[in-house]
């Protein structure tokens, strides 16, 4: 589970929680001590209010015992719920694209992409179908300082082919991270029956491992 999915779960629970007593505080009873220290951490970014002296002292007297501990969502917090759960999800794509694959990128892999796309309309081998929208419209993970884009296997293909454009021409870091993580390697490869001196585009063609470690062919 990614740092932003644990995230919205304890956010989910304190809401639910919250719901039930009828007064949006969850009490002490009712988390654990590792999961309170977690919704302490949620304060210093604003998602999550800790109850106050008095606040406390209120809900002592509706516990009919001393509430030592309790938390709420912010509005921040009910905002962050509705906006990570309308998040799109690595599901079927509509139009039998096939399924669609989380991936994430370094800055310096966006900025690549970037680049690549915005050369769609001068490229003899342009972007895939769809990927200039992904670019446009993917979400950057503050915490783990990750662009995250939901990519078909077309689009995986063809941003390897980018990153490749960006290894020839400057740095191969982008595009070997991208090997190492996602196992997409492109490798040009000559039109069949061209001669040496006809001017051909790359097919392209993916060479590399599965991110799990097995063999792709």
């Amino acid at each position: 589970m990614r740092k932003w999915e644990k995230t919205l779960s304890v956010l989910e629970a304190l809401r639910e929680r919250g719901q039930a007593a009828g007064h949006s505080w969850t009490l002490d009873t009712e988390l654990l001590l590792p999961h309170q220290l977690q919704v302490n951490a949620l304060e210093k970014q604003g998602l999550v209010e800790l109850a106050c002296r008095e606040d406390r002292a209120e809900l002592s007297v509706l516990e009919g015992r001393p509430v030592r501990w309790a938390a709420r969502l912010t509005p921040h917090g009910y905002d962050t719920i509705t906006y990570g759960r309308s998040r799109p999800r690595a599901e079927p794509s509509p139009g039998g694209e096939g399924p669609r694959q989380l991936v994430e990128l370094i800055p310096s892999q966006m900025a690549a992409l970037r680049v690549f796309i915005g050369l769609a309309d001068r490229l003899r081998v342009p972007p895939a179908d769809g990927l200039a929208e992904q670019v446009r419209t993917a979400s950057c993970d503050h915490g783990i300082k990750r662009w995250q884009l939901y990519l078909t296997q077309e689009q995986i293909t063809s941003a390897a082919y980018g990153f490749w454009l960006h290894r020839i021409t400057g740095s191969a870091a982008e595009a070997n991270r991208f090997g190492r993580e996602y196992g997409v390697v492109y490798n040009p490869s000559p039109t069949p029956g061209a001669g040496p001196s006809a001017a051909a585009a790359p097919v392209p063609t993916v060479l590399g491992r599965s991110r799990h470690g097995g063999s792709k062919t």
